[in-house]
């Protein structure tokens, strides 16, 4: 799972509105402004015969701040993306 949804910067990252658009999901923001230190993102590939799945998660950011619950908080009643 993308340790973004319990980042205090989720909001205002370039990084996680990359993983958005790579998702094809609704941005949090159009314009992010928080340029994260080294971010490590994990890519995983999965096929079903010509499909072609890729499922992009950050794993490690050195800017990473705890705060439990910010993507829910930003999008209350919508399932946290996995």
């Amino acid at each position: 799972m993308c340790i973004c949804v319990n980042c205090r910067y989720v909001d205002r990252c370039v990084t996680y509105n990359a993983v958005e658009t790579q998702h094809q999901q609704p941005h949090l923001t159009e314009t992010p402004d928080f340029d994260p230190n080294e971010p490590s993102i994990n890519v995983n590939i999965r096929t079903q015969g010509e499909i072609i799945e890729m499922e992009w998660d950050v794993v490690g950011c050195l800017s990473f701040k705890q705060e439990t619950g910010k993507w829910s908080k930003l999008r209350p009643g919508e399932l946290v993306p996995t």
